[in-house]
């Protein structure tokens, strides 16, 4: 038997007033997904423990069958796995996003998603100016970065606010705050000089794109955990397609290989048929294969029900297509988001997500579409979310 798990970043919400009450899945046109719903098992679970917040460090790794409250110590300290990162003793690394701000406000978390190519331009110039043996930046793929301290572990005490949580709102309300954030702030502050007027700033300025003109830290850890690899746990070997850093992180911290296909992205730009085929194709050497896509996600932090329900097409057209007809009889699938991420709030949510188990072995509940309104009317809650991957793989 072979398996698939397909993670459709950000996909669940919240019903919107000005759609006539419907969710983005309620919205979107996906045959596949709702064929699939009328032939398998359909339910809500919990990815985020109670009291734990609502990141996709913490909902990823419940997917993935691990419990965070036993395995989660920070987003940072994945990311940096991810990018190669040593983390030694008295060394701290933090989420480092080049944002975008504006009359003093949160313009934009992502600096209108500037390209991995300019971001690195930026970080370098950052580290020339700002870095030092206890101060290092480091490029990792669009916005997103990453900075290590050493010699500063006090800094982890500090309140930190990710700036996708804050659109449209003064930044100085949501500075990192308390013990150890000083040097934090520092930072950041000093970071303004750095952007204001560089080259590739100034080039995205002529063009009427966002220019990065701060940057914004959060997110901080220490070392990352000891995970026990999957294959041990579950029985089987697994492979990942990703295009971030932190579910190629996890996958490294779990023993998983980590796919490198061509064309996969964060964006509306990333190209599903390549990322489906790849993932499928890795299943010859693989028992299990797990396909993230942050499209959906990326989307509703930007506000938009267009391109979210663009998105969740792509994904039902291109990827849960293929998983569909992928060697009848011997694929079972478990289909799911990490977390909401409501249009609304532009941020996630640590409310259950709907969840599918597909193939053989799973019977059809009562479900008609793949949407929260009718994962709730199965009735079937699975909490904690960890305990999925047993059931996709055990049956």
């Amino acid at each position: 038997m072979k398996y698939a798990v397909l993670i459709i970043d950000g996909a669940a919400g919240l019903p919107l007033p000005e759609q006539g009450g419907k969710t983005c899945l309620e919205l979107a046109d996906t045959p596949h997904l709702d064929a699939m719903a009328r032939g398998g098992v359909l339910g809500l679970t919990r990815t985020v423990p109670v009291g734990m917040e609502p990141s996709s460090a913490c909902a990823c790794m419940s997917v993935l069958g691990y419990d965070p409250k036993v395995y989660y110590r920070g987003r940072a300290g994945i990311e940096a796995k991810s990018m190669d990162i040593p983390v030694g003793e008295g060394e701290v690394v933090f989420r480092c996003n080049l944002v975008a701000t504006r009359d003093g406000k949160m313009w934009d978390y992502s600096s209108g998603h500037i390209s991995t190519e300019e971001a690195s331009q930026l970080i370098s110039a950052l580290n020339q100016s700002l870095g030092n043996e206890s101060i290092q930046f480091y490029p990792g793929v669009s916005y997103r970065h990453i900075l290590k301290l050493k010699g500063h572990e006090e800094t982890l005490k500090a309140s930190c606010t990710p700036p996708h949580d804050i659109p449209d709102k003064s930044i100085s309300q949501f500075m990192p705050k308390g013990e150890g954030s000083e040097f934090l702030v520092d930072l950041m502050k000093r970071s303004v000089a750095v952007l204001a007027e560089h080259p590739v700033n100034s080039k995205r300025r002529s063009r009427g794109d966002v220019p990065a003109n701060m940057i914004w830290l959060f997110w901080g850890s220490g070392q990352a955990p000891s995970m026990p690899a999957f294959k041990p746990v579950y029985g089987v070997s697994a492979a990942m397609t990703s295009a971030v850093d932190l579910l190629r992180g996890l996958a490294r911290m779990m023993g998983m290989a980590v796919l490198v296909i061509a064309g996969v992205s964060d964006g509306p730009d990333n190209d599903y048929a390549a990322q489906a085929n790849g993932a499928l194709t890795a299943l010859k050497e693989h028992d299990l294969v797990v396909i993230h896509v942050e499209a959906p996600d990326e989307a509703a932090h930007s506000g938009s029900v267009e391109d979210k329900v663009t998105a969740i097409q792509m994904v039902d057209k291109e990827v849960v297509s293929r998983l569909g007809t992928y060697q009848p009889g011997n694929l079972r699938v478990l289909i799911m988001p990490d977390h909401p991420t409501p249009i609304e709030i532009r941020t996630h949510s640590p409310d259950p997500v709907p969840f599918m188990l597909w193939g053989p072995g799973f019977s059809a509940n009562v479900a008609r579409r793949f949407t929260e309104a009718e994962a709730a009317k199965t009735g079937l809650f699975v909490d904690p979310g960890y305990n999925l991957m047993g059931r996709l793989i055990e049956g």
